[in-house]
Formats: structure tokens, C-alpha cells, sequence
């Protein structure tokens, strides 16, 4: 077990938000991502390079996913996805889904064979609407079988994964759990905790914490609770270390860092394990 030390405190800690790649694409995707966003990239997305980046951070568990914006590449990816997570046992996986998936059923049945936690969406990527209705199966399919659905959510240069978008979703299915990244929402922060309530509702800190205040993130953190907020660093975009640097930054309780850092992501995707 890697821990990571502050103020004389050891934590163990888990980026509930990585993106990872297979070798031949890696660095076109994670150019790619860069470009869309206007940040430059600080690694490559490779498996490897985010072991290896977290655990010299002492980060010891991975949410991994990656996104699909063809159909065509579900299946490859979730068998991507499933393989890293048995070559490295400290990731848990995501899978990709892709919003003209015909049938449900049977893609969640592949991703639960192969031993994966949810889902990961990117409707800015996808071009959906959140809220779209063809994705109301899914968000059902999902929420029966216990599959967690990771959002990009925010970003106010467009409309499609808006948090009040999230929002309508939540109202239909109020036990929908499922975590609204970027603290609820990229670039509309205040626009999610004006309409995103709700105990099955998740945020993480990725891609955030370099852009507000530490005061304005603990009140988003305080707005959806701190049982409800997860660590996150968005690999690759950024270094795992700065990112956690930034998280001391807001300076929460001891007991309120165990939580976002390890407690609620291992209880969110049921980990029982010391690895």
C-alpha cells in the first residue's frame, strides 16, 4: 500500500478521473484533448505513465475510462480498458459507451463480463444532449445493475453535458448514481450547485482546482457534501502532484481529506481490498 504524507498525516489516496490510451493513439488522443480544451497536456496518456506518475505522487488506485466517439469503438476500448485493469490491479475501469448503442443489454453485460465498474460519458466529445431521451435506458440500465456513470459535465463554450441537463435526468431518475466531474461542472460552477442536489450525486475535483479559489471549491464541496466528493487529477492533463498540491490547497480537516481522497471512492466502487 502507497500512502501520501501532509502535515505529518499519511493518506491513502485514489484519482477517481484518469484517461488512458492504447500505445498507437495515445499521443494523437492526448494531443487531441489539449487542442479541444486549449491547455497543453502534461504527459501522455499511457497506462504506464499514470502508474507510475500516481505512485510517485503516493496515489495507489485509478479510475480509469476512455472515451468513445464512434460506435464502431466500444467494444475495443472496454477490451482495452479490461486488460489494463488486469495487468494493473491497482486500476478500476470504466467503460466507454457511445449514445447509438443498440443494444443495452447486451454492451452492459459485456462491460460487467469484463469486470468493469460503470461508464464514462463525454457529450461534448459525443455531441449529446445529457438529457437527450434515447439515453434514459441507459441511465436506468445502469443505475438497475449498479454501474456508476462518470459525466464530463460543464462547459459553458457549449450545451450538451450543461449541469442542468444532469439535472433534468435526476429528476426522472432520482436514484441514479452517477458523478458530475469538475466539481459538478467545468467553467458553470455556480450553475451546478444552483440545480444539482441529491444523495446519489457525485462530483470529483478534476480540472478545477487550477482555476478556482480554494474558497469557491469548498463551497461546492460543502454544496454537494464532503461523503460525496472525490479526488481527481484528469491524467493526463495534469501531473498527479500538482493536482494534490492543489487539494491541500483548500485546507480541509483530516478527517475530511481521508474521505475525498480514498473513503469515497472505495466505498462508491466497493473496494474491500488492502492492495
Amino acid at each position: 500500500m502507497i500512502m501520501v504524507e501532509f502535515a505529518g498525516v499519511s493518506y491513502r489516496a485514489a484519482d477517481a478521473h484518469a484517461h488512458i490510451y492504447p500505445g498507437k493513439i495515445a499521443e494523437k488522443a492526448t494531443a487531441s484533448v489539449g487542442d479541444f480544451y486549449g491547455i497543453p497536456m502534461q504527459n501522455v496518456g499511457l497506462p504506464h505513465v499514470l502508474a507510475q506518475r500516481g505512485k510517485e505522487a503516493g496515489i495507489d488506485r485509478f479510475l480509469v475510462c476512455s472515451v468513445a466517439t464512434k460506435v464502431e469503438q466500444v467494444g475495443s476500448i472496454n477490451r482495452f480498458i479490461g486488460e489494463k485493469c488486469r495487468q494493473y490491479p491497482e486500476f478500476v475501469g470504466l467503460g466507454a459507451w457511445h449514445q447509438d448503442v443498440e443494444d443495452i443489454g447486451g454492451e452492459m453485460d459485456e462491460i460487467e463480463r469484463l469486470g468493469l465498474k460503470g461508464i464514462k460519458l463525454h457529450p461534448d466529445f459525443q455531441k449529446f444532449p445529457i438529457d437527450a431521451p434515447g439515453m434514459l435506458p441507459v441511465y436506468e440500465e445502469a443505475s438497475r445493475r449498479g454501474l456508476v456513470v462518470l459525466f464530463h459535465t460543464g462547459d459553458r463554450r457549449m450545451d450538451f453535458s450543461s449541469p442542468r441537463r444532469l439535472a433534468a435526468v435526476l429528476e426522472k431518475l432520482p436514484d441514479f448514481t452517477c458523478i458530475a466531474a469538475h466539481l459538478g461542472g467545468y467553467t458553470e460552477w455556480e450553475e451546478a450547485k444552483a440545480c444539482l442536489r441529491g444523495t446519489n450525486v457525485y462530483i470529483d475535483t478534476s480540472s478545477s482546482l487550477f482555476m478556482v479559489s480554494p474558497e469557491k471549491a469548498r463551497e461546492s464541496i460543502a454544496h454537494f457534501g464532503v461523503g460525496h466528493t472525490l479526488f481527481g487529477t484528469d491524467f493526463p492533463m495534469w501531473q498527479p502532484g500538482e493536482e494534490l498540491e492543489r487539494f491541500w490547497g483548500l485546507g480541509l480537516s483530516e478527517e475530511e481529506n481521508r474521505a475525498v481522497l480514498y473513503e469515497n471512492f472505495a466505498r462508491l466502487f466497493g473496494l474491500g481490498d488492502a492492495l
